[in-house]
């Protein structure tokens, strides 16, 4: 791998690369729905290949468009939303836990400058003011965890989570209880079919950082033992017996969206994306492709940044194709962008590259390999920093691995144990992590 004009290309995205591949016939910008479940792994979605899980509308996705099988995340939901908010890795621009800086740029100040409609609803965690989501381009928002921390106190110095029964959510920075046997995900998803029809007839892009399936572990509105007077719960609790039923919740509400899509006659018209902010909460053990598969929420191995991505776009992205290019949270701003024609100026710093050509059944500039800079408090003292590829992985500190045989990454390969071709693609990654030496502001 050359540092020079390849290498160029592939770190700084320009209207050359965004632009062209857009749809030239295309007389309508098309709507972007982007729903991103919290704490879902690679391994829970059926379509992929798990078998503890039946995720029906999730794989129509798949089977109605393309299934990516090498799509990456953060390890865990800030770093991993701010990453897909603004196309750039963290090492650019990440500063702690629950902040997204003002000074940033996000899919949803592009899409509102160039004329759609904007909303967001879900979980957001990326900045306390009033006006955060406005400010970060939506026209209007319903949030858990946007001026409060979604938390009421409880018995001694306990909290007690409202994100899902009878919950604390903000319509527009204001504050509303509700406790009739409320549950946010019907508010939430709610909130974005009341959009779609609202903007029907014209372009929307709606995001839904959903809260399922995040701990607590508790009953839906499907669950037998569902109480409709539940004041919330402990903020972590632990039990994942509760999982399988969040799951199939989850997985309704995507349904739900697409069928009102599809029922306004949209689905010709409407880019649909299913993601995981990150990998699946440690508690979880599921069965996938024939083995028992921990959750790795927080982890830097396979299991903490696998996520699925399955993209929907009726009539343009053809049926029942799987994708095995490398794609990572960086990627989505471009692509989205590429596909609304969109135009990201040419001095922005854009760590992301667009994957719509492969949508689209072209080649594409596929990743050679995909970066990371990981730090929860975004302090460098407990910084975890690497490069990979589909098979290998480099730290910052010199541990090389092949993740395909080592999963756990115990083993790492020494220098004196590689091959020639081994040895290749460690000076190649060593390239990618020295590029990124000089990004921290």
């Amino acid at each position: 791998m050359m540092i020079s004009s390849k290498m160029y290309r592939i770190f700084i995205i320009t209207i050359a690369l965004v632009c062209p591949l857009a749809l030239s016939a295309q007389t309508k910008q098309p709507n972007i729905v982007l729903i991103m479940a919290d704490d879902l792994g690679f391994e829970c979605i059926s379509a992929n290949g798990g078998t503890s899980y039946k995720t029906p509308n999730i794989d129509a996705l798949a089977s109605e468009g393309m299934r990516f099988e090498n799509c990456h995340s953060q390890p865990l939901c800030t770093p991993s939303r701010v990453q897909i908010m603004t196309g750039q890795y963290n090492v650019r621009n990440y500063t702690k836990f629950g902040e997204l800086d003002r000074s940033q740029k996000t899919f949803g100040n592009y899409f509102k400058n160039a004329g759609y409609k904007t909303a967001v609803a879900g979980k957001w965690q990326l900045g306390s003011e009033e006006d955060a989501p406005q400010h970060f381009g939506f026209d209007t928002s319903c949030l858990w965890q946007h001026t409060t921390s979604g938390r009421v106190p409880g018995e001694g110095k306990a909290q007690i989570d409202k994100r899902y029964s009878n919950p604390m959510l903000e319509i527009n920075g204001s504050i509303k209880y509700f406790n009739n046997g409320e549950y946010a995900p019907d508010i939430m998803s709610d909130f974005i079919c009341d959009f779609i029809e609202k903007n029907k007839d014209e372009p929307f892009f709606a995001y839904y950082p959903m809260i399922l399936t995040h701990c607590p572990f508790t009953p839906t509105p499907a669950s037998q033992d569902w109480d409709p007077e539940d004041p919330g719960s402990l903020t972590y609790k632990g039990n994942p017996d509760y999982f399988p039923e969040m799951m199939s919740y989850m997985d309704k509400l995507v349904g739900k969206i697409i069928a009102k899509i599809d029922a306004l006659g949209l689905s010709e018209n409407t880019l649909i994306i299913f993601t995981g902010d990150n990998g699946t909460d440690k508690p979880v053990v599921s069965n996938f492709r024939g083995m028992t598969y921990p959750g790795g929420k927080r982890e830097t191995t396979e299991n903490g940044t696998h996520v699925p991505l399955m993209v929907r776009w009726t009539g343009t992205i053809d049926a029942s194709k799987t994708c095995y290019d490398m794609v990572d949270f960086s990627d989505f701003l471009p692509t989205i962008c590429a596909a609304a024609n969109i135009d990201i100026p040419t001095e922005t710093i854009m760590d992301g590259q667009s994957f719509l050509p492969q949508l689209l059944g072209k080649q594409g500039t596929p990743r050679e390999w995909i970066y990371s800079w990981y730090s929860r408090s975004g302090k460098e003292a407990n910084l975890k920093e690497w490069a990979r590829n589909t098979e290998y992985k480099l730290y910052k500190t010199g541990a090389f691995y092949n993740v395909n045989t080592d999963f756990y990454e115990k083993t790492p390969i020494t220098m004196d144990n590689m091959s020639s071709e081994e040895k290749r693609i460690y000076r190649d990654l060593l390239k990618v992590l020295r590029f990124y030496e000089d990004k921290r502001n």
